[in-house]
């Protein structure tokens, strides 16, 4: 069986934002086995899994990118939507655009320090839409 739902995420400003509980709150009961794939129809923001006990991960993930993909630099030739605009979509294709997540016993299977982000990597990057697709 496939269910799937297509929610959108309100503007978060730019960073890596805790969405576990949102992604949670929108899916159905869930079957007893199965995969939750999870796919953000966006080229400059991003998902990923990752720690979720101590925010300072989060910002220490956006000190490393903006370090590695600074904005404003004169090797970009992709430059008439922003200067954020192309480290965006470098920052994107390091991260992921769709999750896959084991269901166990009706519920997401994640490891005890896990959480679901969003990255955003735009400063005003709006709302974002997810896919939800339940696999069982």
């Amino acid at each position: 069986m496939i269910q799937q739902i297509e929610i959108c995420l309100p503007p978060y400003s730019r960073g890596f934002h805790p969405i576990t509980h949102i992604i949670k709150k929108s899916l159905p009961r869930l079957p007893s086995k199965g995969i939750l794939n999870i796919f953000i129809k966006h080229t400059s923001a991003g998902l990923t899994i990752n720690e979720n006990a101590d925010p300072t991960v989060l910002d220490d993930f956006e000190t490393v990118f903006s370090k590695l993909i600074p904005e404003n630099s004169q090797i970009y030739t992709h430059t008439f939507e922003g200067s954020d605009d192309m480290p965006a979509h470098i920052k994107t294709a390091l991260t992921d655009t769709c999750l896959n997540i084991p269901i166990s016993n009706n519920k997401l299977n994640l490891g005890t320090w896990q959480g679901i982000y969003l990255c955003e990597f735009r400063n005003k990057g709006g709302s974002r839409k997810i896919v939800l697709t339940i696999l069982s």
